[in-house]
């Protein structure tokens, strides 16, 4: 069943509005005392884009947006959208300064719009697909080509920015290569995590659907906290149960975590019982960068028999250090290394808090594959938060006072689904009515508080920031139930940027805003 949900229909009557809307988003409806801000595609944002170092080389490629029967291994069979019929779509790689201009065709059904940002890349605001913020969607039938440098090396992904069809399979890695890369390694191997329900028990705009109508309460629980699915029980009757999930539970998420039901687990696209498998040769040095691409679920990732060596979060170096396992929440990704044995070894992700997994395999010698529901030693041993890491040198913020402070509020909760961003739910009819105010050249600290009794992966646009003084760059951190984290990042990259929970469903249920740079 091919639902339109309200967002993609709102998006779609914007995208008629042409080029005017976006203009307009300096100065919605309703806010009459905003001030004015920077315009995705104005000067400013010209003149930065002028100063990225780039290569002159340019890659071109064609991502055709479409519906999809797709094959998840073990006869499973999935009815989804996806880019060119696979998932995840095709891997684009460029080097550090190449200029990429991929051209989207929204081949989806019905009027369905679409669009796709590039997540973790520091890109022209007016390429960073995030309509109707900057750029008007995609139309059904349409094409659009996206055109930036890619100007800082890393691992990245590309997925749509409309509704929930990020937990659709329309998604794929992005690899921004090192020509100088410092690091030693004889092979790479890109794994790609996703928790799947489109297709199969239903479709990402049911599960919202659901979830949407709260925990039965109409009325019940409050704005900044209300009661999580781990901890609420609601009659039966009184609420759909098809895709809701209850009683998930972890402590490394503090609590709650996650509100879905997923029917499966994939690691490249493939489902346990018929896994991805890479082969290797013992003794060599690999390089596993690991994408979470998932819509409600944080992952436990460890290999068999084997430490990890985290050299990158989110793209950025950190000083490197020797793990069991990681938790990897939904938008970010990490570089691991590791020197493979003898044998064979499950690659396992386990979904947080859920009770099940994912798995892929590495070979590099003879021996019987695990069984599907394997769990290696290694997922309950050393797990390090983002905040234990440190950034190296060479991308640290240099110290600095705060020019500028915000104080973001997460709130809402599951009784009545009203996730939102100090009180205020994310309306894509004023999307600039309470922007996030920044200036060129400022230092800025965000203080993520989260005042509700679920974690929330929060993730900025344009930029990375840095955890604390001397913590990690990322573009997206996971903030525990009841916690502060504090991030800084230069404004150095004006325009207006989505800042948003990257749960698909918290994010589009309203816990979302826009920091937006002063004209």
């Amino acid at each position: 069943m091919n639902t339109i949900n309200r967002r993609s229909v709102l998006l779609a009557g914007l995208g008629a509005v042409g080029a005017g809307a976006l203009a307009a988003c300096t100065n919605g409806p309703g806010s009459g005392d905003t001030p004015s801000l920077v315009s995705p595609s104005g000067s400013a944002v010209a003149a930065t884009d002028k100063r990225r170092a780039g290569t002159g080389t340019v890659r071109n490629v064609t991502l055709t947006a479409a519906p999809a029967v797709l094959d998840l291994g073990g006869r499973v069979t999935a009815r989804s959208w996806a880019f060119s019929g696979r998932t995840p779509g095709k891997e684009i790689r460029v080097s550090t300064g190449d200029t990429l201009a991929a051209e989207l065709s929204n081949q989806l059904p019905g009027r369905t719009s679409t669009s796709l940002h590039w997540h973790g890349i520091a890109l022209r605001n007016d390429m960073d697909g995030a309509p109707p913020v900057t750029q008007n969607v995609v139309r059904a039938g349409s094409n659009f080509t996206y055109r930036f440098i890619a100007d800082a090396p890393g691992t990245y992904f590309f997925h749509p920015h409309v509704g929930v069809q990020l937990d659709r399979g329309l998604y794929a890695p992005l690899i921004v290569e090192d020509p100088q890369e410092p690091l030693s390694y004889d092979d790479e191997w890109v794994v790609v995590l996703d928790d799947w329900v489109d297709g199969v028990t239903g479709t990402p705009d049911e599960v919202f659907d659901e979830l949407r109508q709260g925990m039965g309460g109409h009325g019940m629980g409050a704005m900044d906290g209300s009661s999580s699915s781990s901890s609420a029980s609601p009659s039966s009757d009184s609420m759909s149960m098809r895709f809701r999930l209850m009683g998930a539970t972890s402590d490394l998420l503090g609590g709650d975590a996650g509100d879905v039901k997923y029917p499966y687990h994939l690691v490249n696209g493939r489902v346990a019982a018929d896994p991805d498998v890479y082969r290797g040769t013992p003794g060599k040095r690999i390089r596993l960068r690991i994408i979470n691409a998932g819509g409600d679920t944080a992952y436990r990732v460890a290999l068999g028999g084997h430490r990890l060596t985290i050299t990158h979060t989110d793209g950025f170096p950190v000083e490197h250090r020797q793990v069991d396992a990681l938790l990897i929440g939904m938008g970010e990704r990490y570089d691991v290394l590791v020197t493979l044995g003898d044998g064979v070894f499950p690659l396992v992700a386990l979904a947080e808090g859920k009770n099940t997994t994912g798995m892929a395999l590495v070979r590099t010698g003879s021996g019987a594959a695990p069984s599907t529901g394997v769990r290696p030693k290694e997922l309950d041993g050393e797990i390090p938060t983002a905040a234990q890491l440190r950034a190296t040198d060479d991308v640290r913020l240099t110290p600095k006072k705060a020019d500028r402070v915000h104080r973001i509020e997460l709130t809402g909760g599951m009784h009545r689904y009203n996730w939102a961003i100090n009180g205020e739910q994310f309306d894509m009819r004023d999307p600039d009515a309470r922007p996030i105010l920044v200036e060129t050249g400022q230092r800025v600290r965000l203080d993520f508080v989260n005042t509700t009794t679920m974690w929330h992966p929060m993730h900025l646009h344009g930029h990375t920031y840095q955890l604390g003084t001397e913590g990690p760059r990322k573009d997206t951190a996971i903030v525990l139930p009841k916690k502060t984290v504090s991030v800084l990042f230069d404004a150095d990259n004006p325009g207006q940027w989505m800042l948003h929970c990257h749960n698909a469903y918290h994010g589009e249920a309203g816990m979302m805003a826009v920091l937006g740079y002063r004209a």
